[in-house]
């Protein structure tokens, strides 16, 4: 049953960024052990980054480059820790187009 978690943490990711943001602008879906963050554009939503859970509560992230390939951030930590990061590393591209 580890979706419905995946479920809540991608939910609890989504509030707390929009918070840090500002904005209504991005919407978190869980995929996997991944949480994938997405700005929502005038056509379909950008998926911007994600977050991976690499052991109990403790998540990794990273980075969708133009080309499609992800390339890691620096820094591990809890979902608070890592919203944080992803808002202070990422903030121009989690601003909706349209902003």
């Amino acid at each position: 049953m580890p979706a419905l978690p995946a479920k809540h943490y991608a939910a609890e990711l989504q509030r707390q960024l929009r918070s840090l943001l500002g904005h209504e602008q991005i919407i978190t879906q869980a995929y996997g052990r991944h949480l994938l963050i997405k700005r929502l554009d005038d056509e379909e939503p950008t998926v911007v980054a994600r977050l991976t859970e690499l052991g109990r509560q403790r998540y990794g992230a990273a980075f969708r480059t133009h080309s499609g390939r992800w390339e890691p951030l620096p820094g591990t930590g809890t979902l608070d820790e890592m919203a944080q990061l992803i808002v202070t590393l990422l903030e121009p591209y989690l601003q909706p187009d349209n902003y």
